[in-house]
């Protein structure tokens, strides 16, 4: 959930901990901190708040001098948003500090053990805690930093992602992970060294990284390699140094006033990026090397169970309808939050997929842990490279979305989407479920898909003057038939993590069965109304709505007139099949509800209490 940054080496190291943290703001953006050492003294500022009103406070009560130092933006877990709960924190003693994502969850019996022994505590956090359990495991053990988080860790139940820091022995930083990300990255020759949750705050610097495992620490020296041991048993690890395949032009706004639009506007390249070298039209065929390597674990398959949260969830959602159609493979979606914890029925016999645009959401990761205890073969689908997902799965495919700063996922959607479809094909292709000459007309359809999104970000000074006539409303119904049933639940949740609208998603046909009761004049209703599917049906719940004063916006096939006529506004998208109708009919859901956040003046990539990856419980 939280943003942390850090540096050791020859540069100031203010201007590159700042710089991180404003590109680690979608991670959590509640309250900011920053600890700069000057070669003497340690110099602190922390502020409830923006990264931007941090800086403002550095300017004001410290010197931000210094080669070495830390850096946190903070989402709120332990502890009301507000200066003193804000990280970095710092040990009773005054040597040592600390920042830290995640959770500790037995801090509490550890700080009333601490405060037995003469320890106090300033803040209400976790984190407080465990820098002052490092303190004490420091001076009762007597040893070095190293050994003393070590140790410290041993103890402590919960999730974390750390960096250390101790006045009295200036020249490293000690970091560690279990359960939340960290990225160390690698200057040349060692003379300089980045920690960040993730590559986005050194990309500039440096394009070598080393992700440290679940249950890793290591020893950063300026000058030195990395020291990375295993916190269980001190053994020592050599770590492997990845070349990033981020760049500076990816985690930029590029001209657009927020990321979010920028992202939606990106969809067409990154579907692209998602099916080059896997969609092979001139061959036609798919070629996916996770599900190729695995392809008996597929056909032999009972059941294909897919765990997400969120959008991913939506996405999931998607993917059930077309395993099944496609493949005719038996699919359950379920949240991962629940599934972890309901002790389900899994077998050998079972696939399980997990999808993360992160590839670090805390529930999902459970999941998998727990699907692979029972034997189940695992499958990931995920954007980022190298995280804990793709690392746990027994194989897997990346989206190749690029870096999504947004808070609210659009092109994560659409991408997720576009594998999962991939893979349907190919399954069903090698099962004989699908005929090769609609086999070829599926393959001919998703390779226009970009093609078709490109056209259709032109409404979008159109979906404007829409949101123009709503932006007051306090509720809005989505509503929505078969594949694009998700779509409306996915439009639902962009209208209220954004705008705060109060939204919800249903399938058309429930809405006489409770939604109904609330149709009236000051009610907008969203209907996915494509000409394929269930489309005379949609359109009968379309005059349910007006006949009681509802008020209608339409997203419909091209040349439609049957809803035009009954509509308020229609939003048209083109032709495609019914499969990949959710590619496009998310595209002017995204737009409405972006405009509509913009008009209400809400902060659109980094809406109020959300953070970008869910790291914790």
């Amino acid at each position: 959930m939280c943003g942390i940054t850090g540096y050791i080496g020859f540069r100031e190291a203010y201007p590159v901990i700042i710089k991180g943290l404003q590109r680690l703001e979608y991670r959590g953006y509640d309250s900011a901190g920053v600890m700069l050492y000057d070669g003497k003294n340690i110099n602190l500022a922390k502020t409830k708040g923006k990264v931007s009103d941090l800086q403002e406070k550095v300017k004001q009560e410290i010197s931000n001098q210094g080669q070495i130092g830390l850096g946190h933006t903070r989402w709120a877990t332990h502890g009301i948003p507000n200066d003193i709960n804000s990280h970095p924190h710092v040990s009773q003693s005054g040597d040592l500090v600390i920042v830290h994502n995640g959770i500790i969850e037995n801090y509490d019996s550890i700080k009333q053990e601490l405060i037995s022994r003469g320890y106090s505590f300033k803040s209400d956090t976790d984190t407080e805690v465990l820098i002052n359990l490092i303190q004490e495991v420091k001076e009762k053990y007597q040893v070095k930093l190293g050994k003393a988080v070590q140790l410290a860790l041993k103890q402590v139940i919960g999730a974390y992602a750390i960096a250390v820091f101790d006045k009295t022995k200036p020249d490293e930083i000690v970091v560690g992970r279990l359960g939340s990300p960290i990225a160390i990255g690698v200057g040349e020759d060692y003379k300089e060294f980045f920690v960040a949750s993730d590559a986005s705050p050194f990309i500039e610097y440096t394009k070598d990284a080393i992700y440290l495992e679940d249950e890793e620490m290591a020893i950063i020296k300026k000058g030195r390699e990395v020291k990375v041991r295993k916190i269980k048993d001190d053994s020592e690890i050599d770590p492997d140094i990845l070349e990033l395949e981020l760049n500076l032009e990816q985690i930029e706004k590029g001209g657009y006033e927020h990321f979010m639009l920028k992202e939606i506007h990106e969809q067409p390249r990154a579907i692209t990026d998602t099916f080059r070298g896997r969609l092979l039209m001139d061959q036609a065929i798919i070629k996916m090397a996770g599900v190729e390597d695995n392809m008996k674990k597929f056909l032999n398959a009972d059941r294909i169970i897919i765990v997400a949260c969120g959008t991913s969830w939506h996405a999931g959602l998607v993917a059930e309808y077309i395993f099944e159609e496609f493949a005719r493979i038996p699919v359950e979606v379920e949240y991962a939050s629940e599934f972890r914890y309901r002790n389900p029925v899994i077998t050998e016999k079972d696939v399980l997929i997990a999808i993360s645009q992160s590839g670090e959401t805390a529930d999902t990761l459970a999941a998998i842990k727990l699907a692979k205890e029972k034997g189940a073969f695992v499958f990931g689908v995920c954007n980022v490279v190298g995280s804990s997902i793709a690392r746990e799965t027994h194989a897997g495919a990346y989206t190749h979305a690029g870096p999504e700063i947004g808070v609210a996922s659009t092109k994560a959607f659409t991408t997720q989407i576009t594998v999962l479809s991939l893979m349907a094909l190919r399954l069903a292709r090698a099962k004989g479920t699908m005929s090769s000459s609609v086999y070829r007309l599926h393959l001919q359809e998703m390779e226009m898909i970009p093609q078709k999104i490109e056209k259709l970000l032109a409404i979008d000074e159109q979906v404007k003057g829409i949101a123009k006539k709503y932006l007051l409303s306090t509720n809005c119904l989505y509503l929505g038939r078969g594949y694009n049933f998700p779509v409306a639940l996915e439009g639902a949740l962009k209208l209220k993590e954004i705008s705060y609208i109060h939204a919800e998603g249903y399938p058309a046909a429930e809405m006489k069965h409770g939604p109904i009761a609330l149709i009236d004049d000051r009610m907008p209703v969203v209907v996915i109304a494509t000409n394929k599917g269930h489309y005379e049906k949609v359109v009968s719940n379309i005059q349910e709505i007006k006949s009681r004063n509802g008020k209608i916006i339409a997203v419909v096939t091209e040349g439609d007139t049957t809803v035009k006529d009954i509509a308020d506004h229609t939003i048209e998208i083109p032709e495609t099949e019914e499969a990949f109708s959710p590619l496009l009919t998310t595209i002017p859901l995204q737009l409405l509800s972006y405009h509509i956040a913009v008009m209400r003046d809400c902060n659109v990539d980094q809406p109020r209490n959300l953070a970008k990856s869910v790291t914790v419980e």
